[in-house]
């Protein structure tokens, strides 16, 4: 138990004690006025008739207190639980949704990536064609060049000897 349930207990012990030791006291009459009239009645019977009603009140309201702010609370984690779904499945939705971006992206990124190889291979493949030509181009033009040259230092026998 608590503190101050602990010393409520003691409290109406005590309370409890000192009626029963002096319950001679609560029912002896006493003269009591109630403005207009006077009656006799024990003092001490209506004193503690009035504190038990009273704590009665007093335990009623807390108890009534208490089962407000519980339904209250009951209500409120209800609506936290609520709220709680309601921002899990919206985060998943953000997760789905940027996973779904990085794909579009990665796919566009993918196809750049295919389109700017087939270009460079394009490239490629016609520098290689130019080369090749220019190579044959070389070639040729250097047979020619030696067919050219061996034709000078040969001596053609049609030729006369003197003119050699």
């Amino acid at each position: 138990m608590r503190i101050r349930s602990l010393l409520l207990l003691l409290l109406i012990t005590l309370i409890a004690a000192f009626t029963a030791l002096n319950w001679h006291v609560f029912l002896a009459d006493t003269p009591l006025s109630l403005g207009v009239t006077t009656w006799q009645a024990p003092l001490g019977l209506i004193m503690l008739g009035l504190l038990i009603f009273v704590v009665a009140y007093c335990l009623i309201y807390v108890l009534y207190l208490q089962s407000n702010v519980l339904m209250e609370s009951r209500r409120n984690a209800k609506e936290l639980q609520t709220h709680r779904e309601l921002a899990d499945k919206a985060e998943a939705s953000r997760f789905t949704e940027l996973r779904n971006f990085l794909e579009a992206g990665m796919k566009q990124r993918d196809a750049q990536d295919k389109a700017t190889q087939q270009a460079l291979m394009a490239r490629l493949d016609t520098m290689e064609n130019t080369l090749r030509t220019s190579v044959e181009q070389s070639g040729n033009s250097l047979s020619a060049y030696i067919g050219e040259l061996e034709d000078r230092l040969t001596p053609d026998k049609n030729e006369p000897a003197a003119t050699r």
